[in-house]
């Protein structure tokens, strides 16, 4: 059994709760997608969208830069990388 889930990830979308993040963002390589979709199921924001192979991404304007995306991904086609500055944020 899983733990607390954001059921609508709309709800998370009425604040810009990117602005909370930590240090680092994931970046999508978009080199070795396998469109599993894992990213999207454990995104607790809501915030990564997408369809095909290579495809995927994430509005930073929600992310919070927990990293379970870059965690779940199988063919490790994400990673964390060092925010830049703050105006990235925005």
């Amino acid at each position: 059994m899983f733990g607390p889930l954001t059921v609508d990830p709309k709800k998370s979308k009425g604040g810009k709760t990117g602005a909370w993040r930590i240090q680092v963002r994931p970046q999508y390589l978009q080199k070795n997608c396998i469109a599993c979709k894992m990213c999207v199921l454990v995104c607790p924001e809501g915030c990564v969208s997408g369809k095909e192979k290579n495809a995927f991404f994430t509005d930073y304007t929600y992310c919070k830069g927990c990293g379970l995306c870059a965690f779940v991904c199988p063919k490790k086609d994400i990673v964390m990388v060092e925010e830049k500055n703050q105006e990235e944020k925005k």
